[in-house]
């Protein structure tokens, strides 16, 4: 990773302006979502307020450079509590520097301290290089497939 310190912390409501612009990096690549700032804005204000949840950012020389976030499910399949990683994200030109296996590290840490027993993700099935970090962490895919709906 050089010879930068990169450190993993909670992100803070100070932070918002640096994760709604690492969203919008992450939303132009999964084609199931459309950036829209307001919106994005809010959900990173209420996952920051989210006790059920954790939004971690990794940060060099005082300047957001990535983040992740996840939200405590109950599982029924393990009788007892899974993470569902809601959004991971590193700016493109820390990329292949080891800042995303920092944050999701971090992030298993903080849900084995909740008693999670399993993490789980949904990924863009033609983000390659997603789907080839997530493996190189020892990650599965499944049989399951997503399926959603929206309320009107």
């Amino acid at each position: 990773m050089s010879d930068v310190r990169v450190k993993i912390r909670t992100a803070e409501a100070a932070d918002l302006v640096s994760l709604v612009s690492l969203l919008a990096a992450l939303f132009s690549i999964e084609e199931d979502f459309v950036f829209d700032e307001r919106r994005q804005r809010l959900g990173l204000a209420l996952m920051l307020e989210n006790e059920r949840g954790c939004v971690l950012v990794a940060e060099s020389a005082g300047q957001v450079i990535g983040m992740c976030s996840g939200q405590l499910l109950v599982s029924t399949a393990e009788g007892g509590l899974s993470l569902l990683v809601e959004d991971v994200v590193v700016d493109e030109q820390w990329r292949g520097r080891g800042v995303g296996r920092l944050l999701m590290a971090a992030l298993s840490d903080w849900a084995r301290a909740k008693k999670v027993s399993r993490l789980q993700l949904l990924a863009d099935r033609n983000n390659v290089s997603a789907l080839d970090f997530y493996r190189s962490l020892g990650w599965k895919t499944t049989e399951l497939i997503c399926l959603r709906t929206f309320l009107q």
